[in-house]
């Protein structure tokens, strides 16, 4: 019997060869259904609004196939410019119905990232995340490990991934631009939305647009309230990751990637003396702290000494040495890698990268290039992967333990103050049981991974 293979399986088998990208003439791959890397992909998206609108523009050059989000006002604009892509409210009806989906853009709060991902990881189709990639670390290594079972290509929405500034550092680390580095700081301005507040009160009309329940998806369920949208969303334990969960995934993957890092053996987190207060007369379970800083302790990695490495967020900043120009420090975000010959400074994304004191720059400022440049954008580098090309350069394999990791910090502000040993292999805190539970949440009945 003669062997035959549907559209979406000749992608997977094409992602997994992992070959370079070659425009192939379809009368050599033969026969209707396949798609050759000069065709163009069949893309649905979940979230189509807010950012999900930006990651749909930015592969406006595939076919846009189909279009699904809770608020129709708040997508209005996406759906304006695609016009022949159906809409949808639930993203389980869409996968159903729209058989021709090879790959799936998920672009919602973060609470429904996993959930929606793994439906469509399931079903074959190829998936780009936005960040984090989840909402708990268990969620997380989930993501990662189904998309090794089923043979999707993924990549999680860190964008400053795709970047120069993050290859450049990670070549002058290497290099050994700045000795070894045994500390770090990373920092962000974020929350610019009330955090360390108590649940609203009052009982709003849920808009007419906007499909509350399936918003909730699998949170608890809770009164509307325009509190939580479209944007404040973040800063609620059941919906978002405050600020480090926001920021985290783009300003922490420099630091990964360069120092080789993957799970800590320890992390700690602390909060703003006001917060403090609240959460000891049990005002607040409901947000992140308005203001926190979080220590991670790793251990040695290759031909890397441990490192520890210190988040700050809500106004909180580290101390700057003396040769490091305080005037050239991003105030929105960014990294500070202290070695023991230097100093290294990035901005959030990785850019920006500047090292002191400056004769260690002049000295290193023309080092070769030795690692490969994304030349397309973020999105593409997923799409050309889609269709055969190399690996996105921030799939699960790399993005799902950066996740966790950044996750791990959010687990330690959940018990402030408590230093937890982290078995990051069995996904285990082992010296706190009840800290455990922060590792997984519940999901509302009708939602799954």
């Amino acid at each position: 019997m003669k062997k035959t293979f549907d559209r979406r399986s000749f992608l997977s088998r094409s992602a997994v060869a992992g070959a370079g990208l070659i425009v192939i003439p379809r009368h050599v791959l033969g026969g209707k259904g396949y798609v050759a890397p000069s065709d163009k992909l069949n893309i649905a998206a979940i979230g189509s609004g807010g950012m999900g609108a930006g990651n749909i523009n930015n592969v406006n050059s595939q076919n846009i196939v189909a279009l699904c989000d809770v608020d129709f006002n708040r997508a209005a604009a996406t759906f304006k410019k695609y016009p022949n892509a159906p809409q949808y409210k639930d993203y389980r009806i869409m996968l159903e119905k729209e058989k021709g989906i090879d790959a799936v853009i998920v672009a919602t709060p973060d609470h429904s990232h996993a959930p929606a991902a793994m439906v469509a990881i399931k079903l074959g189709k190829h998936v780009y995340v936005q960040k984090p990639l989840t909402h708990s670390v268990f969620e997380a290594r989930k993501l990662t490990e189904a998309v090794r079972e089923y043979k999707v290509v993924s990549q999680m929405g860190n964008q400053g991934r795709s970047g120069e500034g993050t290859r450049r550092l990670a070549e002058w680390i290497w290099a050994g631009a700045i000795g070894e580095i045994r500390e770090v700081h990373s920092w962000t301005n974020r929350p610019v939305w009330p955090q360390g507040i108590g649940r609203p009160a009052e009982t709003m009309d849920i808009p007419d647009t906007l499909d509350w329940n399936l918003w909730l998806g699998p949170a608890p369920e809770r009164p509307y309230n325009s509190a939580y949208l479209p944007f404040n969303w973040r800063a609620w334990y059941d919906f978002g990751a405050g600020a480090l969960g926001d920021m985290g995934c783009h300003v922490l993957d420099p630091v990964f990637h360069a120092l080789k890092i993957k799970y800590p053996i320890w992390v700690q987190g602390s909060h703003s003396y006001e917060v403090r207060e609240m959460w000891k007369r049990g005002d607040n379970q409901e947000t992140f702290p308005n203001a926190s800083m979080i220590t991670y302790q790793f251990p040695a990695r290759e031909n890397m000494p441990p490192v520890k490495l210190t988040w700050y967020d809500g106004g909180l900043m580290p101390t700057w040495p003396a040769e490091v120009d305080v005037a050239k420090i991003p105030a929105d975000g960014g990294s500070m890698f202290i070695g023991d010959k230097g100093f290294i400074v990035c901005s959030t994304y990785g850019g920006d990268v500047q090292m002191f004191p400056e004769e260690r720059f002049l000295e290193y400022k023309d080092l070769p290039v030795t690692l490969k440049r994304i030349e397309t954008s973020h999105e593409m580098n997923w799409v050309n992967a889609c269709k055969g090309g190399e690996l996105p350069c921030s799939n699960f394999d790399y993005s799902g333990p950066l996740t966790e990791m950044v996750l791990m910090g959010n687990l330690a502000i959940r018990v402030p103050g408590k230093h937890l040993l982290w078995d990051g292999v069995n996904m285990k805190v082992t010296n706190d049981e009840d800290a455990n539970r922060f590792i997984k949440r519940e999901y509302r009945s009708g939602w799954t991974l």
